[in-house]
């Protein structure tokens, strides 16, 4: 029988009375033209293949993840309420944006 076990409270996740969630993000570096116009003159499939050979040739792991990264998680009913609640992990006190008087 595979086990399971909750990646953010780590308890484990019996499969038999729960239900096992999975979330999945993908991560990866928004490149976009600064005005939206396409320059005739720039040749974007040499800056493409270019990115794509510094990535290959890299020895560093964490340089290409600048670029791309994807994770998966399992989570317990309970985290995943919680993960819903709040995905990014923001401190609710800041969110809540009191004046100063």
């Amino acid at each position: 029988m595979i086990h399971f076990t909750c990646d953010c409270c780590k308890r484990s996740i019996d499969l038999d009375c729960e239900v096992r969630y999975i979330v999945r993000m993908e991560i990866y570096a928004a490149i976009e033209a600064s005005d939206g116009s396409v320059d005739e003159e720039r040749d974007y499939l040499d800056e493409i293949e270019a990115v794509l050979e510094r990535i290959d040739e890299t020895d560093d792991i964490e340089d290409a993840s600048d670029m791309y990264k994807q994770v998966r998680y399992d989570l317990c009913g309970d985290c995943r309420n919680k993960f819903l609640r709040n995905p990014l992990g923001r401190s609710t006190v800041a969110a809540l944006d009191f004046s100063k008087n």
